[in-house]
């Protein structure tokens, strides 16, 4: 067993919400690494969907969004499982981009900020102890070595190993509306507006698409994990009975050209409410709290929340608050700003899960344009 050396900042999950915070921290010169089980770039289930309230921090951070000639989304359309429209204006609207692309650009900008970015490393576990974290690693190759560190944040997404070790909460909730669900995710070529995403419900289920870089589609659905059971646990059985019920989504899968053999996907998706710190690590993006996709900002609040968290970690570390209270007002933070959000996530969720309710929806909201923006509003922030 190798010992590394000490760093200012450890961050468990080179996503969004971790290399965002790396950089941060670098930039105010912390002594920062990064841990990625993966190797850049890769490709994540994801809608690729970005508010457009984290446009400014993106290029603050280094992103040059501007020079990328990337897809404005301004337009929402909505189908229910019988193939009626609702079709509405985004008041802030968004931008397309993959995570493919993103995260790597992200990974890349670190490094040169001075970041410490091990790949190809997964944290087996962290441990607390006089004021220092002790994270015990092993590399893809079956080396095995630790790390110390002042501070560290916990940024490794939906469901990981370390939240099952720590027996948080949400792994162990029983099968519920907002629990066992499963992602899949594809990027195409198709005859698709540039500008518009789409909503399109299904039994148990919805499904997006929207533009990304170099003129392809991310096309990107949630479903129960029942769902695939009935369908002999076959992807194509499932999107062949269940999803094409869907008029919309029927001509989809007919005419599109896939990009990759076979999509990415992920399970045990949970959007039970989540800790914002866990003995004493700083929870941020998904381990946090996840926002139901259909709501299309889970990637915003990653970001957002990143900058909370370095907000108070920069206070700590330049022995401004005790730790204490660090922790305290980024769980107080983060909750004003995410808490509604993800409430009203799980409230839309129960509609979109089922058939009758997002037929009824779609139909009731269509002649009031105005019931439609407010509920849009309740899922997005400014910027920031």
């Amino acid at each position: 067993m190798t010992k590394l050396q000490s760093y200012d900042v450890a961050i468990v999950g080179g996503g969004l919400a971790g290399l965002a915070l790396s950089i941060q921290c670098a930039q105010q010169g912390y002594k920062t690494i990064v841990f990625e089980k993966e190797k850049y770039p890769f490709h994540k289930v994801c809608g690729e969907y970005i508010s457009f309230e984290s446009w400014n921090f993106l290029e603050e951070l280094g992103v040059p969004l501007s020079q990328m000639n990337l897809p404005a989304i301004r337009r929402l359309l909505v189908t229910a499982p019988n193939g009626r429209e609702l079709e509405h204006d985004l008041p802030l609207g968004g931008f397309g981009i993959s995570r493919y692309k993103l995260d790597a650009v992200l990974a890349g900008i670190a490094q040169e900020k001075g970041v410490e970015v091990l790949q190809d490393t997964k944290v087996t576990d962290i441990n607390f102890e006089n004021e220092m974290f002790n994270v015990q690693c092993r590399s893809l190759s079956g080396s095995i070595f630790n790390a110390r560190s002042k501070i560290v944040a916990g940024t490794f997404g939906k469901r990981s190993n370390l939240d099952i070790k720590w027996k948080r909460k949400f792994v162990s909730q029983k099968v519920n509306k907002l629990n066992n669900y499963i992602g899949v995710k594809y990027h195409i070529k198709t005859n698709w507006p540039r500008d518009l995403i789409a909503l399109h419900n299904f039994k148990n289920g919805y499904c997006g698409i929207s533009q990304v870089e170099n003129s392809e589609y991310c096309l990107c659905y949630l479903t129960t994990a029942k769902n695939l059971e009935k369908s002999g646990n076959s992807v194509p059985q499932m999107e062949k009975q269940i999803l094409c019920q869907n008029p919309h989504l029927k001509q989809i899968f007919a005419t599109a050209k896939v990009m990759y053999e076979t999509p990415i996907t992920i399970s045990q998706i949970s959007f039970e409410k989540k800790t914002q710190v866990h003995d004493h690590v700083l929870m941020i993006g998904d381990a946090a709290g996840m926002i139901t996709p259909l709501c299309g900002n889970g990637m915003s609040m990653a970001l957002h929340g990143s900058k909370i968290a370095f907000e108070q970690l920069h206070l700590y570390l330049e022995n401004k608050i005790p730790r204490g209270q660090m922790e305290r007002q980024y769980t107080v933070t983060w909750q004003k700003q995410f808490g509604k959000r993800l409430k009203t996530g799980r409230i839309i969720q129960t509609f979109f899960g089922s058939t009758f309710l997002s037929n009824l929806l779609i139909s009731v909201f269509k002649p009031f344009p105005s019931l439609t923006s407010k509920l849009v509003s309740q899922t997005h922030g400014q910027p920031f």
